[in-house]
């Protein structure tokens, strides 16, 4: 056994399950029982950590309120994670594509392909990182199952030694991409179904981790109002049927109303649901959510103070 196996061996995440050497002769409904069961732990494995994770999304809402970037800088299906819960913000939450990043190692071919030895470079970390120019205003979350991807942990240190916020979430205890950030989050979610495969139950915690993230984040922002999408954007017809879905559960307006403000709001949902609960013009709707940092629930505050 060489040096790198046996370093494999102290890995929660790279252990052997002897119970389930013989998976491959079993039913395929015990199979899917079996890794049904599995998967069923990573939650509590995550609400262990919950404590942690507040504290690390409370930093990086502070962060991004001074106009601060989110950046998921990972490997393989870490950094794949990251790509994708980045690229979801802009339709949700109505983001701008550079306010929250998604570095995967190896670039974007790297999203379909493997792109041999990108995960060891922390030379290449390092690069990517200084072509977004970072600030210390940014946040950079490095995500690596086993904790130790030199990728994911020398984003994290080049981000740290620029002054930016880091946080390392891994899947294993005492990993050294936790140790290098200001916050580390280790979610212990055990050996695999099949050995070393951390795209399963360590994929799906990082998963659920990077939706708290982002997700909790942008209600800190204002991106929501209450448990409601108020930033969506209708880019096609789904997202206008939410829109104005959306208007109608915030006020309780009727289908004409609701069609009008949303017309005259230029299908701003935001400005829509103010321009019915505060019973203010589109123009002032808009002045309204500017001056309140585009929170609704702020906004509704000033309009009656200011007699708006």
């Amino acid at each position: 056994m060489n040096p790198e196996d046996l370093r494999l061996d102290t890995l929660a995440t790279e252990a052997f399950r002897p119970e389930l050497a013989d998976i491959d002769r079993l039913p395929t409904l015990e199979i899917a029982r079996l890794m049904n069961t599995g998967d069923a732990t990573v939650p509590a494995a995550v609400a262990g950590r919950l404590p942690e994770i507040a504290a690390a999304i409370d930093a990086v809402s502070r962060r991004m309120a001074h106009g601060g970037r989110l950046i998921y800088a990972g490997a393989g299906t870490a950094g794949r994670l990251g790509v994708l819960d980045a690229s979801e913000c802009p339709p949700t939450f109505n983001t701008d594509p550079a306010q929250v990043v998604g570095l995967i190692a190896g670039g974007p071919q790297a999203m379909v392909t493997s792109v041999e030895g990108a995960e060891d470079s922390g030379e290449l970390a390092r690069a990517d990182l200084d072509a977004l120019k970072l600030d210390a205003e940014d946040t950079v979350i490095g995500v690596s199952a086993s904790g130790r991807t030199p990728y994911a942990v020398a984003a994290v240190e080049h981000a740290r030694a620029l002054g930016a916020l880091t946080v390392g979430l891994s899947c294993n205890t005492g990993s050294p991409l936790a140790a290098a950030a200001e916050h580390g989050i280790e979610i212990v979610t055990g050996p695999e179904l099949i050995t070393g495969s951390t795209r399963l139950k360590a994929g799906t915690a990082q998963k659920l981790v990077l939706n708290m993230i982002s997700t909790i984040t942008m209600i800190r922002l204002g991106k929501t109002y209450g448990n409601l999408m108020v930033d969506v954007r209708a880019s096609n017809e789904k997202l206008r049927a939410r829109s104005r879905r959306i208007v109608a559960l915030a006020t309780g307006a009727t289908d004409a109303e609701i069609e009008s403000a949303l017309a005259a709001t230029d299908g701003g949902v935001k400005d829509a649901i103010l321009t019915i609960l505060a019973g203010v013009d589109g123009a002032t709707a808009a002045r309204l959510l500017e001056e309140s940092g585009g929170r609704l629930r702020a906004a509704l505050t000033s309009s009656r103070t200011d007699g708006a």
